[in-house]
């Protein structure tokens, strides 16, 4: 049985995947946020010299949206894995983030 798809659970995968590795020693906040912006330079690599208009359709190319999804995946582990090291909760700075935003560009 497949476990349901949330932050948490996701991050328990990662963990034990690392562990199972013994990956965790290279797991420190400096090496994750290091491969966190590698795997988004990556992602702004697919977008780099496109218009606005052809990475508006960027997914409608089945290898280039398999590109742009798998980079997308690799941000979010490194993210996620950085959030665990860190004790942060990703959903909560998030919340709270949008929170301040809105005080800080309210709505006209």
């Amino acid at each position: 049985m497949t476990e349901p798809l949330d932050v948490a659970a996701l991050q328990r995968r990662l963990a034990e995947f690392a562990a199972a590795r013994d990956w965790q020693p290279y797991h420190t906040p400096k090496n994750l946020v290091a491969a966190l912006s590698v795997e988004a330079s990556e992602l702004v690599e697919i977008f780099q010299w496109l218009t606005p208009e052809e990475s508006a359709r960027v997914m409608a190319d089945p290898d280039t949206a398999h590109r742009v999804t798998d980079e997308i995946a690799d941000v979010l582990a490194y993210l996620l894995q950085l959030c665990e090291v860190l004790g942060v909760d990703p959903l909560a700075a998030l919340s709270a983030k949008i929170d301040r935003n809105e005080r800080r560009f309210p709505a006209p």
